[in-house]
């Protein structure tokens, strides 16, 4: 039988390909919380203003420079691309969020019924032992029983040594 390659064996794993792309599925999903995390923040709202009032003094104020003449249509442009983008950004991490709390609240309902199976086994169990607890011999019944018994055994053995006699 012929000796196979040493790529063809099936008992040996695979050599790793010389150029292979991996990408991290999260990536762009932690990209897109930490952006809506930071367009929510008032930092972002301070900076946008700034740069909204920059342009408009600009583009009013330098005339010979305007690049966006007074209806701002490029400004307009600017802010429609920005809802864009934002905007499904936003919604993947709100929908990422939604999916983390859905597990969160699957884990608290798996431990609340684990906790609640605890409880109702130990509630069992304590019935069981006042149960128990209420058949158990108490000291004073234990003496009053010894004695009834050794009053028995002595007006016996009183009779028995009258007749004997």
């Amino acid at each position: 039988m012929p000796e196979l390659l040493p790529r063809r064996r099936l008992d040996q794993p695979r050599q790793p390909a010389r150029f292979r792309l991996s990408l991290d599925p999260e990536a762009f999903g932690r990209f897109s919380e930490r952006l809506a995390r930071f367009l929510g923040t008032g930092k972002f709202l301070f900076w946008q203003t700034l740069l909204v009032l920059a342009w408009i003094t600009l583009n009013l104020v330098a005339v010979e420079y305007s690049w966006d003449p007074y209806p701002f249509i490029l400004l307009n442009l600017a802010f429609s691309t920005q809802a864009a983008y934002a905007a499904p950004l936003i919604l993947l991490a709100q929908n990422r969020q939604d999916d983390r709390d859905r597990v969160s609240l699957e884990e608290d309902r798996t431990r609340a019924a684990q906790t609640k199976a605890d409880t109702e086994y130990l509630a069992r169990e304590l019935a069981a032992l006042r149960l128990a607890v209420g058949e158990v011999v108490t000291r004073d019944y234990l003496r009053s029983e010894l004695d009834r018994v050794l009053r028995k055994t002595r007006r016996r053995a009183l009779k028995d040594s009258e007749v004997g006699s």
